[in-house]
Order: C-alpha cells, then sequence, then structure tokens
C-alpha cells in the first residue's frame, strides 16, 4: 500500500486529504468545456468479464510498464495544484444523484487504469486528456506525457456537491466516507500472502466499468477485473448510500499459481494506541485508532470482540470458524473526548462490518498487528481465509455485503458489549506488595442487553480462560452511576511470550454479554 503521511490527512478537516487533492474541485466556469471524450463502443457483460478473467488467470502474468520517471514528482504538495475539472464530470446531469470525478496519477498511486462508462450493455473508454484537470504550475504540466491515464475515480455526494463519498484508487482498495462523511479504514479487493516470510503482493484493478445510474437516487455500479502475479478476477460492486454506505460485492477468482494464503474481503485500518495499552504512547492524544477492535459474529452464533493491540512484533492470530456470519473492523468508541482531535476526528471514522452472502464453509477470520510508532502507516489488516489450500486453476466464487458505518448492522439485544478495555499493574492500589510486580490486572466494561437496569447484585461471574499463568482476584461490579458493568482479574505471569484471554459475564447458567478475547504481550524482562 502506498505511504501516504496521515499528519498531512489531518489538515483537511477530517477527510481523505490525498483523494480531496488529486482530484479536487475548480470554480465553475462561464463556458463549459466538452465532457471527457469517449472510446469506441464495445459490448459488455459480467459474464464476458469473468471470462475474460479466467482467460487471464491461464496464462503467464504480464507486469504493466513502469510509469514516466516524472510521475514521482507528482507528490502531495504537487498534487494539491492538480484539480479534475468539475464540469468534465461522468454523469453530470442524472439520472442518478452521483457524479464520478477522476484522479491523476501521482507520486504514490503511478499506474494508470483503464475507466469505461457503460451504459445499456455497451462500454466507452473515457480518453484521458490532460485538458480535463486544471494545472496551477503550467510549466510542470507541460512535461507531463500526453497518455498518463487516470488513476482512480471517486463518486461525489451529489450534482453540485465539493465532496465525495466513494472512492477507488491505489492496488485494489477502495473506501467510503462512511454515516459521519469522514473517511478513515478501506477495503481491497484481495489479500495475497499478507504477513508471511515472502513479500505481500497487491494485485491490482486494471480496468473498471461504472454503470450509468438508472434512478434518481445514491446509487453506482461498479465492473473490475483484478490482475497480479497469482491470480485474476471479475468483480461487481453495487453501492448506495441512504443513512450509511453499502455495498455489494460478488467476486470472481482465479487462480494464476499456487498461492499459500488467499484474504477474502480484506479490511486495513490504523491503530497506535488506546486504553488498553498505552506503552507506545507518545502523543498527547488519549488515543489514536481508526478502528479499535475486531467484531466477530460466529457460525455457531457466538458474538466476540477482539481489542486492537499494538507491539514489537507482526503478530497474526487466526479465529476458527465455519459459515461466519459476519465480522469487521469496528471503532466503537464514539466519545470524543477520548481522541481530542477536531482536525482527523477519530470518532467519527467508519468500522467496515462485512456480512457473508451464502455459505463460505470452512476457514478463518484471521487478524494481522503490524508494529507501528506513529498515526501514518495503515497497520491493521483483517479478513477470511478459506480452509482449502489455492492451487493453480482454482476458482474462489464469493459475495458479501460491505456495510460502513458506526456500528454492526444486527447488533445483538439479548447480550451486553464491551464498550471500553483498560490494563495496568496489578493488586490493590496503594497497597501493592513485592510479588505484585509480575501482576498485570485486566478491567473489562460491558453493558447493554440484560445488564441494563440490573441492579447492584454481587452474584454476577466473571468467566476467564487463559493460556497460561495464573488468574487471581476476579469479580464484577456495577459501576456507580451508570449500567455499565465492569470485570477486573489479576493475570500472574512470566516470560514474555504472548497469552490469550477470553471473559464473559454470566449469573448462574445465564450468559449475560458476548465474549471478550485478548492477546497480552508482556514487557521484556
Amino acid at each position: 500500500m502506498s505511504q501516504v503521511n496521515r499528519r498531512e490527512v489531518l489538515t483537511t478537516g477530517g477527510q481523505w486529504a490525498l483523494l480531496m487533492a488529486l482530484a479536487g474541485l475548480s470554480p465553475a466556469r462561464a463556458e463549459p468545456a466538452p465532457a471527457v471524450r469517449l472510446g469506441d463502443p464495445e459490448p459488455f457483460s459480467f459474464d464476458a468479464l469473468r471470462q475474460r478473467a479466467k482467460d487471464l488467470a491461464a496464462k503467464p502474468y504480464v507486469a504493466p510498464a513502469a510509469a514516466p520517471s516524472i510521475v514521482g514528482d507528482v507528490d502531495f504538495d504537487a498534487a494539491q495544484k492538480i484539480k479534475f475539472r468539475a464540469d468534465r464530470e461522468l454523469f453530470p446531469n442524472g439520472p442518478g444523484a452521483c457524479p464520478v470525478r477522476l484522479f491523476h496519477v501521482d507520486k504514490y498511486n503511478q499506474l494508470p487504469v483503464r475507466i469505461n462508462e457503460l451504459s445499456d450493455g455497451v462500454a466507452r473508454q473515457l480518453i484521458y486528456s490532460a485538458d480535463s484537470f486544471d494545472y496551477k504550475d503550467p510549466e510542470f504540466a507541460s512535461k507531463l506525457p500526453a497518455d498518463l491515464g487516470y488513476s482512480g475515480f471517486r463518486v461525489m455526494d451529489g450534482r453540485g456537491k465539493d465532496t465525495d463519498w466513494l472512492a477507488f484508487q491505489g492496488a485494489s482498495y477502495f473506501r467510503t466516507s462512511g454515516e459521519d462523511n469522514q473517511y478513515g479504514a478501506s477495503a481491497r479487493g484481495i489479500a495475497i500472502n499478507t504477513a508471511m516470510p515472502e513479500p505481500e503482493e497487491f494485485p491490482r484493478f486494471v480496468e473498471f466499468w461504472l454503470e450509468q445510474p438508472k434512478g434518481d437516487a445514491a446509487l453506482i455500479t461498479v465492473y473490475a477485473l483484478l490482475d497480479g502475479p497469482s491470480v485474476s478476477g471479475a468483480y461487481k460492486f453495487t453501492a448506495t448510500k441512504t443513512r450509511v454506505p453499502v455495498m455489494d460485492v460478488s467476486a470472481e477468482i482465479f487462480a494464476r499459481t499456487n498461492i499459500d494464503r488467499v484474504g477474502i474481503a480484506p479490511l486495513t485500518s490504523m491503530f497506535w494506541y488506546g486504553e488498553n495499552d498505552r506503552r507506545y504512547a507518545t502523543d498527547w492524544r488519549p488515543e489514536i485508532h481508526d478502528s479499535d477492535g475486531l467484531a466477530m459474529w460466529t457460525g455457531a452464533d457466538e458474538h466476540i470482540w477482539r481489542p486492537l493491540i499494538n507491539s514489537e512484533l507482526v503478530r497474526t492470530n487466526s479465529f476458527l470458524d465455519k459459515n461466519p456470519k459476519g465480522f469487521g473492523l469496528m471503532q466503537r468508541d464514539r466519545d470524543f473526548a477520548k481522541y481530542e482531535d477536531d482536525g482527523a476526528f477519530y470518532n467519527k471514522r467508519p468500522g467496515i462490518w462485512v456480512e457473508p452472502v451464502g455459505e463460505w464453509g470452512e476457514g478463518a477470520v484471521q487478524l494481522v498487528e503490524i508494529p507501528t510508532d506513529d498515526e501514518i502507516h495503515d497497520n491493521i489488516v483483517a479478513y477470511w481465509v478459506p480452509k482449502e489450500a489455492v492451487r493453480a486453476g482454482d476458482e474462489l466464487h464469493f459475495g458479501y455485503k460491505l456495510y460502513w458505518q458506526n456500528d454492526e448492522p444486527n447488533p445483538p439485544i439479548n447480550i451486553g458489549r464491551v464498550v471500553a478495555t483498560y490494563t495496568g499493574s496489578g493488586g490493590v492500589p496503594g497497597a501493592r506488595r513485592r510479588e505484585d510486580l509480575f501482576k498485570r490486572k485486566f478491567v473489562i466494561d460491558f453493558t447493554g442487553g440484560p445488564l441494563d437496569n440490573m441492579q447492584q447484585r454481587f452474584d454476577v461471574e466473571p468467566v476467564v480462560t487463559h493460556s497460561r499463568g495464573r488468574v487471581d482476584n476476579a469479580y464484577v461490579v456495577k459501576v456507580v452511576g451508570t449500567d455499565r458493568w465492569r470485570a477486573l482479574f489479576d493475570l500472574t505471569t512470566e516470560g514474555s511470550d504472548p497469552i490469550d484471554l477470553r471473559c464473559y459475564l454470566r449469573l448462574g447458567d445465564e450468559t449475560l454479554t458476548e465474549t471478550w478475547l485478548y492477546q497480552w504481550i508482556p514487557a521484556k524482562t
């Protein structure tokens, strides 16, 4: 993934700054210019696209030509001076409510993609033209090749609007602004060999077809051809935005080679530090993250919350499942005071929830946590890994929905959920003993479901399991003046190997809450 400095992103009022910079607006012109030029008409169907992807996978991979060296000079500052002309929008007058604007190539997205307009089964290429952009530096513009091409596109919030809600740019990445109009986490078409000994592969969407909207609604259908050294694929995205953006995804994937690890419906986010572990916090802000946990709804109907962590090593955890009902990287903490950031607005970053369509069979939700010491790097990845190994010639067919919103689309109402995780020194505050030096205290707040309006009682039990060490001092109390119920326990352990923890609340034989999972990594001694 291209390394975009998030500190620059913060200067744009919280929007995905690079997207805005690379395809920004220019004032309306008195004399409207011609629309983007279109190529010759060609027939199109998804079946034909699928066959094309299959045929492509049967041939050796051909890498794209390198971009002209001058493209590397289009850094963030240079990109801000290049504005896509609003009078060259695709679908500017409807019938849909979503005009489309195009991205210039730049240092971070150097390879062009072919983009087509699609209407009634007929596709026409959008021919690149430099006069589709306003260049504030004409001398620099004169040095650019005449056939640069476009690097992607974004879908605007409405006719005449200056903001967007959906963007495709870079490898197979795409993102929406969520329900609070704030960019954050991203999705990808596929993940290949993430966190493996060999380098990760980043297949690209090399061609798009944007279907002309039929009605006056915030809806667009996008078809895409994926290609990379190990796979090719045909994709269909139907994206709508009412209160929140929702996307239906159909993926037809064809393996060109044997693949060690294939990630389906991959999600990418950032977690530097949170209230659960501030050992890596060097910034004044209380918390910094796009997502604070991985939520899972298993095929066995268990709801799980796994807070994200940052550590010194790359950590990969697999959660085995069969026919999962959903998973997502979510931002549960929505309190501005937890972040105190009125530039990045981390409290408004959307979660992304994956809802499988049909049965996905056996496999695992896999979570990868990569060390980071700043907010500029996306360091969290989550995806589904099928149980069966993928070999050359295999075909994978997956359908799913993506919900870009603040909460899970169908949160459980009959059980409580985790709302906060804290860790600190173990023992009794103010009365710690020498042996407490090896203890770590874990504090988990639950709320909702049967916990709401429950009066204080002392027979609610924290059910705690752990992979090693010793757990003691476990109990549950209701937090005074709230509907939160707090589980507390101490973990005593030695060494620096990770410890896996589980906890949920129980009253007699009744399970009151979802399951909290955690991986504690003790400091090296």
